[in-house]
């Protein structure tokens, strides 16, 4: 990925939590066809100082059969993202040299994969999953709720699989390269937009300033 200085984010935490929260990833993987990218929540998680991405596919997926054990791959978070018009800059009203560009925030992940077929360990995974996104819910759903037959009948119908990342990188593209006019004009046009994702970039470009 390509980043411009300006807009590279290094604070790991910040990374982090952009992954826990938008936990949805795209996993881009080499496959014996050719590229493919499947979407799936991923768990992020450490043992000691190694960091660790953990999913599962289901079994009618191929890529466990055709992308090789230890190959390299790349996961993608995206957080919110919006289309940014000139016409928030009070700059172009008094020069009107400016174009439309779009901000966003991003993390690559780049490691190495394996697939996991032990029923326990999915188990563990499904569970832990599960409990991440059940938090807050009135009535969260937890796996002991369904019956465990059922449970068992149901973990061979998919497939584990761990990413031991090598690498993360992460891109805050937020208005930095504007006069800080422009930024404020960014932050008071999108904090009154009814997209929700417009009015998380304005606070993340207010968090930028």
């Amino acid at each position: 990925m390509f980043i411009p200085k300006r807009f590279q984010q290094e604070n790991t935490a910040e990374l982090l939590a952009l992954m826990q929260q938008y936990s949805f990833a795209t996993l881009v993987t080499p496959t014996e066809s050719g590229i493919e990218a499947t979407h799936l929540p991923m768990l992020v998680e450490s043992e000691g100082d190694q960091l660790y991405l953990r999913a599962h596919i289901a079994k009618a997926n191929p890529i466990w059969k055709t992308v090789a054990a230890g190959a390299e791959v790349l996961a993608i978070f995206n957080g919110p993202d919006c289309y940014i018009s000139p016409s928030h800059y009070p700059t172009k009203k008094e020069h009107g040299k400016a174009v439309p560009t779009w901000n966003y925030v991003v993390v690559h992940v780049k490691g190495v994969i394996k697939f996991i077929q032990d029923d326990q360990w999915k188990y563990g995974l499904v569970d832990r999953l599960t409990a991440q996104h059940e938090e807050g819910a009135a009535e969260p759903w937890a796996i002991t709720d369904a019956p465990e037959a059922y449970i068992q009948k149901m973990l061979p119908a998919i497939i584990g699989l761990e990413i031991e990342v090598a690498e993360i990188t992460g891109q805050w593209k937020l208005s930095q390269n504007q006069p800080e006019m422009n930024r404020q004009g960014v932050v008071d046009g999108l904090s009154v937009s009814p997209d929700d994702a417009a009015r998380a970039i304005a606070r993340l470009v207010d968090a930028q300033r």
